[in-house]
């Protein structure tokens, strides 16, 4: 479109305007959506290691409020939750 601009019709040239607006947002989408991914994964990075140190022991705490004697899987077979 740049190459042929002057023999466009006055009327016709503003799809010059629509061929550099397009370019424009291309390069525009070929810099965003790889910050836009980075961004993406760090902050799913970071929920993650979130949930792993506010999680607490599911097994501890059903102990602990059910008022249970038993052994859990994770625990010694032999030693009971409660002494």
């Amino acid at each position: 479109m740049l190459a042929v601009r002057q023999s466009l019709p006055i009327g016709a040239r503003w799809w010059v305007w629509t061929c550099a607006f397009g370019l424009a947002m291309g390069l525009f989408g070929l810099w965003y959506v790889p910050f836009l991914k980075r961004h993406r994964a760090r902050l799913a990075a970071r929920r993650g290691q979130l949930s792993e140190v506010s999680a607490p022991d599911p097994s501890a705490s059903a102990a602990s409020v059910s008022g249970s004697n038993t052994v859990s899987s994770t625990e010694t077979p032999g030693r009971s939750t409660k002494s």
